[in-house]
C-alpha cells in the first residue's frame, strides 16, 4: 500500500475513538497493563514502514526476525505468545549460538542484553504457572529444556540472557508478537515460536513506533534497568555480524514473499494496545461467560473503524467468532458499505469452542443469514425516504494451492491479520495480535493502525 506524506490522523476518526475509550475509563484501570488510559493522545505517533514479509512462520523467523537478531550490538527484546518445539525454535538456538560465537572470536567486551519472553509453554506450565503479573523468570539451569543455548557460552560472549513467561490461570495469554533490536528497529509478525504451517505475515518498522512499543514492553516484560536506545560505539562498528542472505522465493505461486515499502517519510500511526482484561464473568461454559467485550484501544478503533466506513471494509482474519464485530459489520452493510471477509476453515475448532462457545463457521452462516434478511426486507416505496442499498458481503476461505501442497513453504491455512478500511485505514497485525474472534477482544494483543491517501 502506497504511504502518503506525514500528515495527522482526521478528528472524524481520532473524537469519536477517544470518547469511546474514555467513556469506559473506569473499567480499563486495572487493565495489564494500562498506563495510557490517562493519556490515550501518547498512542498517536508515527511509523517508518520498511518491509512486509509473508509465507510460514519459518521462513519470517529465517528471513527476517533471525537475521536481524544476528546483528544486535546492545539489546534484543524477542516477545512471542506460543513456545513450542519445532524448526524455528531450532533456528533461534543455532542463531543465538552464532552470534555468541561471533562475539567471542572478535573479543566484543559490549554487552548484549537479549530478553525471551512468551505465555504458552505446554499443560504443566500453565497448571503450575504463577498468578502474578510479574510473570516467571526461567533459572538457566531449565533453558534446554526450552530449547535454549548453555549459560555459559553465553556469559562467555557477553550475553545477558533473561526468559520470562507470564500466564494467567486458566486460558488467558499475552498475545503480543515482537522483535526489537537496539531500541530501533522493531519486527511485528504474526506468527509463533511453533512447527504449524501457516500463512503469517511481518512488518519491519522504524522510528517513533518503536519508542510506543518499548513502552509497551517494559511494563509487561521488561526490567526496568535495561538498554534503550543507544550510539553506536567505535568497538560496535567494528563488529559486524553479517547475517545470512535472505531466501527470495523462487517463484510467484510460493507464498514466500516480500515486498519494501517505498521511503516516503512517516506515515501517521496509532499504537494499539488490548491489554489482558479479566471477564468478571468468566466461567468454562462460555454461554455463561458472555460479556461485552473490553473497550480497549484496538477493540474502539476497530468499532470506530467500522462506524465511519464509507465505501468498503476488507478483513482477513483466521476467526469470526465475535458477535459484536459482526454486529458492527452489518451496520456498516446497512449504510451501503462492502464487506470482504478473509478466513480460514476448521482452523483451531476446540480452542473457538472452548473460549467462545462457537465456531467461525457457525457465526458466518448467521451472520450470512442476517444479511440475506437485510437485503430481502420491504424498502419504501417513497424515493426521498429511500435508505441506500445494502452494501455487498464476500466471504472467502483460504484454500491451499494444491500443486504445491507437498512444498515445505505451502501454508496450510491462514493465521494471517488486517483491516483495511476505505483503502485509507490499515489496522494490522501483522502488526500484531487482533483477530476477529471471541477470545481475541478478551486477551492481550496489540495492533498497529495507520494512515495513508
Amino acid at each position: 500500500m502506497e504511504m502518503a506524506e506525514a500528515t495527522e490522523f482526521p478528528q472524524s476518526f481520532v473524537r469519536p475513538w477517544k470518547e469511546l475509550l474514555q467513556s469506559r475509563r473506569d473499567e480499563q484501570q486495572d487493565d495489564f497493563p494500562s498506563y495510557y488510559v490517562n493519556n490515550i493522545d501518547s498512542l498517536i505517533t508515527t511509523s517508518s514502514p520498511k518491509t512486509l514479509y509473508v509465507g510460514t512462520g519459518h521462513s519470517i523467523y529465517t528471513r527476517a526476525l533471525l537475521p536481524a537478531i544476528l546483528g544486535a550490538k546492545h539489546s534484543v527484546q524477542l516477545i512471542t505468545c506460543y513456545w513450542a518445539a519445532s524448526p524455528s525454535l531450532d533456528t533461534i538456538r543455532e542463531t543465538l549460538e552464532k552470534l555468541a560465537t561471533a562475539r567471542i572470536e572478535a573479543n566484543v567486551k559490549t554487552p548484549l542484553r537479549i530478553t525471551i519472553g512468551f505465555s504458552s509453554f505446554g499443560l504443566f506450565q500453565k497448571l503450575f504457572h504463577p498468578a502474578s503479573r510479574d510473570g516467571y523468570i526461567y533459572d538457566p539451569s531449565k533453558w534446554s529444556k526450552l530449547g535454549l543455548p548453555d549459560q555459559q557460552l553465553l556469559q562467555r560472549a557477553g550475553i545477558d540472557l533473561t526468559v520470562k513467561s507470564i500466564f494467567f490461570i486458566p486460558l488467558s495469554v499475552m498475545h503480543p508478537k515482537f522483535v526489537i533490536v537496539d531500541g530501533k528497529r522493531a519486527w511485528v509478525p504474526s506468527c509463533n515460536v511453533s512447527w504449524e504451517r501457516w500463512f503469517e505475515g511481518c512488518v519491519e518498522v522504524e522510528g517513533d513506533i518503536v519508542d510506543r512499543l518499548l513502552a509497551f514492553y517494559d511494563r509487561v516484560w521488561g526490567h526496568n534497568d535495561e538498554p534503550q536506545r543507544r550510539v553506536d560505539s567505535e568497538e560496535d562498528t567494528q563488529f559486524v555480524q553479517r547475517a545470512p542472505p535472505e531466501v527470495q522465493a523462487n517463484n510467484e505461486a510460493s507464498a514466500t514473499q516480500s515486498i519494501d515499502f517505498p521511503a516516503n517519510g512517516p506515515v501517521p500511526t496509532i499504537f494499539l494496545p488490548s491489554p489482558h482484561h479479566r471477564n468478571p464473568r468468566f466461567s468454562f461454559f462460555p454461554f455463561l461467560s458472555q460479556t461485552d467485550p473490553p473497550m480497549t484501544p484496538l477493540n474502539a478503533a476497530l468499532l470506530t473503524l467500522f462506524a465511519n466506513a464509507q465505501r468498503r471494509i476488507s478483513i482477513l482474519t483466521p476467526n469470526v467468532t465475535s458477535w459484536p464485530v459482526v454486529e458492527s459489520l452489518l451496520d456498516a452493510l446497512a449504510r451501503g458499505v462492502d464487506v470482504q471477509i478473509r478466513t480460514s476453515k476448521g482452523m483451531m475448532l476446540i480452542e473457538q469452542l472452548v473460549t467462545a462457545g462457537t465456531t467461525t463457521s457457525w457465526c458466518l452462516r448467521k451472520f450470512i443469514q442476517r444479511y440475506n434478511a437485510l437485503v430481502n426486507q420491504p424498502r419504501p416505496s417513497d424515493p426521498e425516504a429511500q435508505s441506500p442499498a445494502p452494501g455487498k458481503l464476500e466471504i472467502f476461505y483460504y484454500k491451499q494451492l494444491d500443486a504445491r501442497r507437498d512444498q515445505e513453504d505451502e501454508p496450510v491455512v491462514s493465521h494471517f491479520k488486517m483491516t483495511l478500511v476505505d483503502d485509507e485505514y490499515l489496522a494490522s497485525k501483522v502488526n500484531t495480535s487482533g483477530t476477529m474472534s471471541s477470545r481475541s477482544v478478551q486477551k492481550s494483543c496489540f495492533n498497529l493502525t495507520t494512515r495513508s491517501d
